[in-house]
């Protein structure tokens, strides 16, 4: 059975915008990784929209950061669905779902083969809701940016659900990586 990740850049203060802060280049070997062990990514449709086109490009024309090309080469070739009910088309190597993203990460459980990794913060609440995420990997940066939006704070679990830490990384920049695992 694969297991089902979500991973996110995040300040002290759990907001996750990126418009309040920038991912430091250190952390691209991190998650350089973490594309290497995934065999599908599951996109929210902003998400979509932020990442396709932008690092397929950038693996085609290998411009920019040599760390930067070096992502875009892993993650370029990874299969990718997007869940969107509104997207006409979508790019080379996606496809494209319309509904019910807690039934079709069952079935993708299901299969064998690399990690399944989530990347849409509009997923994770129906995800945790149903119990589907495995791991999480949090990028804790040592900033506090006060007014905007915090990763748990519009949802409702309907119960507890506890993790256990299974890796911390630190990184010069005061980066902390967690990693965490779902308990049972």
């Amino acid at each position: 059975m694969r297991k089902v990740i979500f991973a996110l850049n995040i300040s002290i203060d759990g907001c996750y915008e990126h418009t309040s802060f920038s991912p430091k280049k250190e952390l691209m070997d991190y998650f350089i990784q973490l594309m290497q062990d995934t065999g599908v990514i599951v996109y929210g449709r902003k998400t979509y929209d932020l990442m396709i086109p932008y690092w397929p490009e950038i693996a085609k024309n290998k411009t920019g950061d040599p760390k930067d090309v070096a992502f875009a080469e892993v993650m370029t070739p990874i299969e990718k669905i997007v869940l969107s009910r509104t997207l006409k088309s979508a790019a080379e190597n996606t496809r494209i779902v319309r509904e019910n993203p807690e039934g079709l990460i069952r079935e993708l459980k299901e299969q064998s083969g690399k990690k399944i990794a989530i990347s849409g913060t509009s997923l994770l609440p129906g995800l945790l809701e149903a119990g589907l995420i495995d791991e999480l990997y949090l990028i804790v940066h040592p900033v506090l940016i006060g007014e905007n939006k915090r990763l748990f704070d519009h949802f409702l679990l309907p119960e507890k659900t506890d993790f256990q830490l299974l890796h911390t990384q630190q990184f010069p920049s005061g980066v902390i990586a967690l990693q965490y695992q779902k308990n049972g």
